[in-house]
């Protein structure tokens, strides 16, 4: 077994919100599908965005060659 650490690699299909007898339902790729109160559906959305803005930043300093 190797050392190395495995990364899967990052969907870059979205998934697909919808809200169905007082819930939300999240499809997302490969077959992925969640349901969650919409109070949850909320803090998930919040959780994301504030995931994206990170993962974005990091990126950006991957590609500008700095590091954390």
């Amino acid at each position: 077994m190797s050392d190395e650490p495995r990364f899967l690699k990052p969907c870059d299909a979205a998934g697909q919100a919808s809200a169905e007898d007082g819930v939300v339902i999240l499809d997302g790729p490969d077959g992925v599908a969640i349901t969650m109160t919409a109070d949850a559906a909320e803090q998930t959305a919040d959780s994301l965005r504030a995931a994206a803005r990170q993962a974005r930043a990091e990126a950006s300093r991957q590609r500008d060659g700095l590091r954390d």
